[in-house]
């Protein structure tokens, strides 16, 4: 039975009505609800990303390596959790390989395992190379939501097995062929233009994300299936028994981030593929999880967070749309419990927020692509790079232009090694934000 306990009024910035806290799988929570009326946004404070949290001033290029520490460790302990370790061993078997895209690419699945025997836990990626691109070739690299079957139609590619994420195709939590080639659908929100990626000389790779933790629905009602324990399955069997104690353990975003290194791992063994030329993306969850990639794993070259959403790119203390309350009652395996103090009031109680986070990927490049939904933030989003770009700029890079905040499809704000743009429509990965993806890479990689 959920304990219910009233917490009093809900602080400036909420509803005006009154608040409970309620127990959300292993935590409490406090309830508040999503603003959207800019007028209740409440004063806040944000950390300067060149300021030590014992007051001392970033100077270097070295004072900021042992900075970008401190806030990995800050974000690690208050909000992802800890970062999983690297595994014992890395086994990559390919398991076929063929032309493909009428001759214009080489598409090879491989398997990867973490345990010498190959027991456990098991990845499925899926490479396509171009054919005709001088090698080696940068690539792009994300997770998938329902399986490697739905990017192309390809009958070659397995059904994705096990729990799957559901939709409107699949039977409940199971994948199905008839969502075989789904991504290719131009008219859906979310598109994987292959051809369009392999003309411009990029090599593309994936794996589901399912594989790696699953994500249940918060109101699933089989216990089996439950966030609490189910997500931690999966990539979670290497890490052993859950310290039910501690208010960090690692989280499924660590864990998705976690396989999108694992990924890098297996491209630096594909001789066609410059491993040092890479991009990471994804959306919405798997936005956020590309952003923990980049910002704990300096290897990724360039990041592209797609419509991350609250607890990725926008300002939390900003308290507009999705909240932290939010994000710990509908996702709590996505967030360690540590999080779920800064429900209430967060422009008071945080002691950092996501501009921070964003500022760990620097020198490196970042794009932050956004969308016009207020349960996204888009002047979050903006405002979060905006806040850390003074550290591209301490280290020699290329800030984010000094422009207001843009209006759909506006490229000003995008600079050479970090930037913003949003468009219209609707939730997903689109041809535009391919589009201004490998337009930014390609600047960065001097194409």
């Amino acid at each position: 039975m959920k304990k219910m306990i009233i917490a009093g009024l809900i602080a400036a910035g909420a509803t005006g009505a009154f608040a409970e806290t309620v127990f959300s799988q292993d935590r409490e929570v406090f309830v508040h609800e999503a603003n959207y009326d800019k007028s209740k946004i409440p004063p806040y404070t944000l950390e300067d990303p060149l300021t030590f949290v014992d007051g001392r001033k970033v100077q270097t290029a070295a004072d900021w390596a042992e900075r970008r520490k401190e806030i990995l460790g800050i974000f690690a302990k208050e909000m992802y959790g800890e970062e999983p370790p690297k595994p014992e061993v890395l086994i990559t078997e390919l398991q076929d390989e063929k032309k493909t895209v009428d001759g214009h690419a080489i598409r090879r699945q491989y398997k990867m395992w973490f345990k010498a025997d190959k027991s456990g836990p098991c990845l499925n990626w899926i490479v396509w190379i171009p054919t005709f691109a001088p090698k080696p070739v940068p690539v792009i690299s994300f997770l998938n939501y329902r399986g490697n079957h739905e990017l192309v139609c390809d009958e070659d590619i397995p059904i994705q097995q096990g729990w799957s994420r559901a939709g409107d195709k699949t039977d409940g939590n199971k994948s199905t062929a008839r969502t075989r080639g789904l991504r290719q659908d131009s008219n859906g929100a979310s598109i994987f233009p292959l051809g369009m990626i392999l003309a411009r000389g990029y090599a593309v790779m994936s794996a589901c994300y399912c594989e790696v933790s699953p994500d249940p629905n918060a109101k699933e009602p089989d216990p089996k299936f439950q966030q609490n324990p189910f997500a931690y399955t999966g990539v979670f069997e290497l890490w052993g028994k859950r310290d039910q104690s501690r208010t960090d353990n690692i989280t499924a975003i660590g864990a998705w981030g976690w396989a999108l290194s694992r990924g890098l791992d297996l491209a630096e063994r594909i001789s066609e593929i410059d491993a040092k030329k890479s991009v990471v993306t994804g959306c919405s969850r798997l936005g956020k999880s590309a952003l923990m990639a980049a910002a704990r794993d300096e290897r990724f070259a360039v990041c592209v967070p797609n419509q991350t959403g609250g607890g990725g790119v926008p300002l939390a203390k900003r308290d507009y749309g999705e909240n932290i309350s939010t994000e710990n009652r509908m996702f709590t395996h996505w967030y360690c419990r540590a999080y779920a103090k800064y429900a209430e009031a967060p422009w008071k109680t945080m002691p950092f927020d996501q501009h921070l986070f964003l500022a760990c990927v620097a020198p490196r490049a970042l794009l932050v692509e956004g969308f016009n939904s207020k349960w996204f933030d888009p002047e979050g989003e903006f405002l979060a790079v905006q806040a850390a770009s003074p550290v591209w700029k301490l280290l020699g890079k290329g800030a984010m232009p000094d422009v207001p905040f843009p209006a759909d499809y506006d490229t000003s704000a995008i600079g050479k090694d970090l930037g913003y743009v949003h468009r219209s429509q609707n939730h997903g990965i689109n041809a535009y934000d391919w589009m201004w993806m490998m337009d930014f890479a390609d600047r960065v990689f001097g194409k």
